[in-house]
């Protein structure tokens, strides 16, 4: 019975923080969210330090609030998994970590020596901004999308690493060292620099030569742009079709199911139907009376 008892708060627990579908979880994350932007927003003033010396016990006092809320979030969170470790080595679960230790690290590193490494942990608390990954849907299809397209990115920036030296190494030749293309490395980073189209202006070709091949890399750098965004496009196009819809085959008929935000307790996968009982991963059961 007591089992039972503590199985039934650790599973409601469980739908309120993991989960959006339901009032509580909507209600959780509105109030996590806002304890997110709240918390990046005083980092912001606290490097204003005209603002920080006029009110920096407000801010020392809010930023211990928010820790605290954060810590309890992340022991929640620890707690009303099966396999607590999983969410501790996850993404999310080391981006929970890393924005909430350096409030508690301040309380170590104390004294003059130590105001380096004291504004270097403050720095930290930048990382609850990627907590907010979480709560943006079209996140999880842009992250898809990228990662689908790694292979199809990766031969384009290899061979745009490689056009970078060829044509690096050309402008080494055609421009030479009176020219500030002193060796080939540095004449490289020029080459990336005007085909990207940032044109950081330290180094320019003189020669009628040079400013040609200049102008070539330039109109390149344009395209170059262009082929990334629209490989990634392509892909995000195509995982945003159906974001809540899953395409499923149902005694010889394809016919598309509604997938929700519950999580499983046990394995932390998501994106399961409507009507599911169990883990589409683990075998898990995802609901109990």
């Amino acid at each position: 019975m007591k089992k039972n008892q503590e199985h039934n708060w650790k599973t409601k627990l469980h739908e309120i923080i993991y989960e959006a579908d339901t009032p509580a979880g909507k209600l959780f994350d509105v109030v996590l969210l806002i304890a997110i932007l709240a918390s990046i927003v005083l980092v912001m003033l606290e490097s204003v330090s005209s603002f920080d010396a006029k009110y920096h016990n407000f801010l020392n006092i809010a930023e211990w609030i928010i820790t605290i809320l954060f810590t309890v979030e992340y022991i929640l969170r620890i707690i009303t998994v099966n396999k607590p470790w999983r969410y501790v080595k996850s993404f999310y679960g080391i981006i929970d970590l890393l924005s909430t230790i350096p409030k508690y690290l301040s309380l170590i590193f104390v004294g003059t020596h130590a105001l380096v490494a004291l504004r270097a942990l403050r720095l930290l608390r930048v990382f609850r901004i990627l907590k907010l990954a979480r709560y943006l849907g079209a996140s999880n299809q842009l992250a898809s999308a990228i990662k689908a397209s790694r292979a199809k990115i990766s031969v384009f920036l290899f061979a745009v690493m490689i056009a970078a030296i060829i044509f690096g190494t050309i402008m080494y030749l055609v421009e030479g060292e009176e020219n500030g293309f002193t060796n080939i490395p540095k004449s490289v980073y020029w080459c990336i620099v005007t085909l990207t189209t940032v044109g950081f202006g330290d180094i320019a070709p003189q020669t009628p030569l040079g400013q040609l091949i200049a102008t070539i890399i330039m109109i390149m750098g344009y395209g170059i742009i262009a082929v990334p965004t629209g490989i990634v496009s392509a892909e995000y196009t195509k995982a945003s079709s159906g974001p809540n819809a899953k395409p499923v085959e149902d005694k010889g008929v394809i016919k598309s199911v509604t997938l929700n935000t519950q999580s499983c307790s046990n394995c932390m996968a998501s994106k399961h139907q409507d009507d599911a009982d169990f883990c589409h991963k683990c075998g898990y059961k995802l609901r109990y009376d």
